[in-house]
């Protein structure tokens, strides 16, 4: 995310990441349906398309094909190479082989089914309110992130390769629809506990909180979310570590955070790390290292996670102007950054001891700003 400390805060956007080693953490994509590929999604305004790449054994992409979602991309007020100021906006369903694309642009999210690198447009469904910008997946209910008119969370079940939207399952998040710029004062992700029992959703700016859904068996959420404040961090973005932890990225102190989720819905911030960058944003998992994004350095910063959770701050690796999104294949040893300035991204070898190697990179066509990536 673009730089923006004329009105006080680093850029807004966290993540978090998880560790191959003690704490589980939850893998972002699986094989059962893709396999050797990256999928990028554009996020154009005159016409979403998702990207498809093949993965060579040395990890290098060659392109494939582009494939249209039947939506629009969207750009929020004040972004600049982050158009969603998200995590998550295009996701991947392991259990079902399909892919997610958000629709920001025309309110909609797209469901593909994944073969190899091959997609195959299954359905485009509306997503329950007004610019849509992150989806979470636990076995056979979706969720999907709205980010404008205050923010709202709304819930879908999956059956024959398609979502159904379940009415009962809508809840507005309340924020304050007026608060600008509003790249950094709309939500930036949802997604489960690890344990699927919970609900996360991050407030950047407005509000600064972390709001916490709990879930019934079938899948509904509860009326109103429990609200964990964290003045001035500027939570965005996370990841699971086992059940209940999570590994958050925080914008404001430009850090990463380990936080844990308790089952009366508080969270818990047990340590962060500062990167000593800019705009720290996504974060990334890839073996037993975690890869934060610093948008306004145009730099991944690197750490180990330790058998208990702890970081270790290993250091910094440039990439192409404004680093935004990435994804690392499921097998740990490559990682592909989106960065949103010129629509690019970068390939990487991960190292046994978490260094990063540069392998090329990709021009991504309409791709400038675009956010969402996914990786096999």
């Amino acid at each position: 995310m673009q730089r923006i400390t004329r009105l006080g805060i680093a850029v807004a956007t966290a993540l978090a990441a998880s560790a191959v080693s003690a704490p589980a953490v939850s893998a972002t994509t699986g094989d059962a349906g893709g396999h050797h590929a990256v999928f990028v999604q554009t996020d154009n305004p005159a016409g979403n398309q998702v990207v498809a790449y093949h993965r060579g054994e040395d990890g290098r992409l060659a392109p494939a094909r582009s494939y249209d979602t039947g939506g629009l991309g969207g750009v929020l007020d004040g972004s600049v190479a982050d158009h969603l100021a998200s995590q998550g906006s295009l996701t991947y369903d392991a259990h079902h082989a399909l892919l997610y694309a958000v629709n920001a642009g025309s309110d909609t999210v797209t469901v593909f089914a994944v073969d190899g690198d091959r997609l195959v447009r299954r359905q485009v469904v509306r997503s329950g309110g007004r610019f849509p910008v992150s989806v979470a997946v636990h076995g056979d209910v979706v969720y999907v992130l709205n980010a404008l008119e205050g923010g709202s969370i709304q819930g879908f079940t999956v059956a024959g390769g398609r979502l159904r939207a379940e009415a009962a399952w809508h809840r507005s998040l309340g924020l304050d629809p007026n608060a600008t710029p509003q790249f950094v004062n709309t939500p930036g992700q949802v997604g489960f506990t690890g344990d699927g029992s919970q609900l996360v959703v991050t407030t950047k700016a407005n509000g600064s909180s972390i709001l916490v859904f709990d879930l019934h068996r079938t899948g509904a959420p509860a009326d109103a979310p429990v609200v964990t404040a964290q003045p001035g961090a500027v939570p965005f973005g996370f990841v699971t570590s086992g059940d209940r932890g999570l590994f958050l990225t925080q914008a404001g102190p430009n850090a990463v955070a380990t936080v844990r989720i308790h089952r009366n819905g508080t969270a818990t911030q047990s340590a962060a790390v500062a990167t000593g960058q800019s705009a720290t944003c996504w974060v990334t998992a890839a073996g037993g290292f975690l890869y934060a994004s610093n948008a306004g350095s145009s730099t991944l910063s690197a750490f180990r996670v330790g058998e208990r959770g702890d970081l270790t701050l290993l250091g910094t690796t440039p990439t192409d102007p404004g680093t935004v999104d990435s994804a690392a294949s499921s097998d740990g040893r490559f990682l592909y950054v989106q960065t949103g300035v010129k629509g690019i991204v970068d390939e990487f070898r991960v190292g046994r001891d978490g260094s990063l190697t540069a392998l090329g990179s990709q021009t991504v066509p309409g791709a400038v700003g675009g956010e969402g990536i996914v990786a096999f």
